[in-house]
């Protein structure tokens, strides 16, 4: 999912300073990170140091996203900003990115990234999944669960946003000769368009045998689309994200595989980091970025989770990188419940 994440430290009284996050999509998969922001906030004292984290909603445009930064950098008590860009490679939103660090804001990125060749410097650290390693993971579950291969098609709201390129390049890298890639069809965060490109995609490749959703809201609109072609016995789905209504799909046979983020990490991390920006702690920033000299030292991985319908999956743990974690449905509903999540 693709969304413009800003953490503006505060809103209160004169002294307090706001940390904002700034969504551009009304998805389930942000509840989790607001769920991460609150616990983060009280566990790392922001409110004692005159911080608050906020979550705001942007409207999905990137002419949406530009004017809230320039919002955002006419706003003297704004001293810290996450954004997740729309699109990697819009100049338009790393002036804007650029203009707030030029006025003394810290700007990071969190759950997407911009083009990293071309627009290091628009930020400073980057957190959130690596979303190569994610597509790859997804990969696996495809070469695995449809070992004759086969053609597939990505579903995803933007194929311009890094986390999507990422993905997708990283689930055609893993899935090896045998499936092949027939297209990447967007849908502008749309969903009813989400849905018609499920159709489409079933129309124009009557032979399919995969599908991927790339973001959560994917996950249900191929579920829908395949419920009403009455196709699911042809058709292996794969998708990421657990948003509540997806875990359901999963649990009614509906879902073989989803490759869950941990978005209740990022927004917990995210708040520690721009806490600790705001407050130039050397020693927490060193903590998540042991490695501030190597390529990608300012990369921070939240991890990621692979979810099965139950123990019987031909899908195993040994099959994924060991930093990936791999749940059965019961057990991740379990793990849900324990972090009072409804969705990851």
């Amino acid at each position: 999912m693709l969304v413009s994440l800003v953490l503006l430290i505060g809103c209160g009284g004169p002294r307090e300073k706001r940390v904002v996050v700034l969504i551009n999509g009304n998805s389930p998969y942000w509840d989790a990170v607001r769920a991460g922001m609150v616990v983060a906030e009280r566990d790392f004292k922001l409110g004692d140091v005159g911080l608050k984290a906020v979550m705001e909603m942007n409207d999905g445009r990137a002419a949406g996203q530009i004017d809230k930064l320039r919002q955002f950098g006419s706003q003297s008590d704004i001293v810290a900003v996450a954004v997740s860009p729309i699109d990697a490679s819009n100049q338009a939103v790393v002036d804007e990115m650029q203009r707030l660090q030029k006025r003394g804001v810290h700007v990071i990125t969190l759950d997407g990234d911009v083009d990293r060749a071309r627009f290091r410097g628009a930020r400073r650290f980057y957190l959130g999944t690596d979303n190569r390693v994610a597509g790859e993971q997804a990969g696996i579950c495809a070469r695995n669960l449809v070992p004759d291969g086969g053609d597939y098609v990505d579903f995803v709201g933007r194929t311009g946003a890094q986390n999507a390129i990422d993905r997708m390049d990283g689930v055609a890298a893993a899935c090896g000769d045998e499936l092949h890639e027939r297209d990447r069809m967007a849908d502008d965060m749309d969903r009813t368009k989400a849905k018609d490109n499920v159709r489409n995609a079933l129309r124009n490749f009557p032979d399919l045998k995969l599908l991927v959703g790339i973001w959560s809201y994917n996950a249900p609109a191929i579920v829908d689309v395949v419920k009403e072609t009455g196709k699911r016995k042809e058709l292996t789905i794969v998708t990421f994200d657990a948003e509540k209504l997806a875990i359901d799909q999963m649990g009614d046979g509906m879902i073989d595989a989803m490759v869950v983020q941990n978005p209740y990490e990022i927004g917990y991390q995210g708040t520690r980091l721009l806490k600790a920006l705001v407050q130039d702690d050397k020693a927490t920033i060193s903590e998540m970025f042991p490695h501030l000299d190597s390529e990608d030292g300012d990369l921070y991985d939240t991890g990621l989770k692979i979810v099965v319908p139950s123990a019987d999956s031909p899908l195993k743990a040994e099959m994924f990188s060991p930093k990936t974690e791999f749940f059965d449905l019961p057990k991740f509903r379990e793990w849900l419940t324990a972090h009072h999540l409804e969705s990851s």
